[in-house]
């Protein structure tokens, strides 16, 4: 895409458009406006039992933009049940630039000293716009989430766009709602001023989890 970098990105964005691609290997990309989309309520985050004890027991160490091409890469990568990827080259480059400038960032979760899995997405204002995770380790990819959720919560965000909704994500509270309806949370969101780092990075997890308003 000539000529179409962070600032553009970061406009699509806040009109609630996001860039696709077909596949991996597809050179083209293609910016989305979906009728529905998912989000994941801030104040309505729900972590099964199981995972919760995970979390309090520390099994993986967390950082941040430790490695962030490398977890893009990851979540590109084939896997099973996830051969193919909406994530391409270009897509790659245009993150990669977006990480550069402050507004991309990842969560990573690290066993026996070992990338386990992680998360990416797009920070502006007071949204957060989760891309992609990956998994090589079970829950490895559920701990970044939580970790996530706790971050956006401690930095004053209100916006946790998935943008769209699966089954996996509705085991933790994530809703469908209809566009016009994501837009009006979105721009409320960007005007706010909210802070990614807020929340230091290797917080235990007993703090974690008191960083997150729960359902039951």
């Amino acid at each position: 895409m000539r000529g179409f970098g962070v600032q553009e990105l970061l406009a699509c964005y806040a009109r609630g458009v996001f860039p696709m691609a077909e596949s991996r290997s597809d050179t083209r990309v293609y910016l989305l406006e979906p009728d529905e989309r998912g989000v994941i309520p801030l104040d309505g985050f729900h972590i099964p039992k199981s995972l919760k004890k995970i979390v309090r027991r520390d099994e993986f160490a967390l950082t941040v933009n430790r490695c962030f091409e490398t977890v893009v890469r990851s979540c590109a990568a084939p896997a099973p049940g996830r051969e193919d990827s909406w994530i391409n080259d270009q897509i790659l480059m245009l993150y990669l630039d977006m990480h550069a400038a402050g507004h991309a960032h990842s969560i990573e979760a690290w066993k026996d000293g070992k990338l386990a899995g992680g998360l990416y997405g797009v920070s502006l204002g007071g949204a957060f716009f989760g891309e992609s995770m990956f998994s090589r380790e079970t829950d490895a990819s559920k701990v970044a989430l939580v970790s996530l959720v706790a971050r956006l919560n401690a930095g004053g965000y209100t916006l946790l766009d998935t943008l769209f909704n699966t089954d996996h994500l509705k085991r933790f509270g994530a809703q469908t709602i209809s566009q016009e309806a994501y837009r009006e949370q979105l721009d409320e969101a960007i005007e706010r001023s909210a802070d990614f780092f807020t929340l230091p990075e290797g917080v235990a997890g007993d703090q974690l989890l008191q960083s997150i308003t729960q359902t039951s």
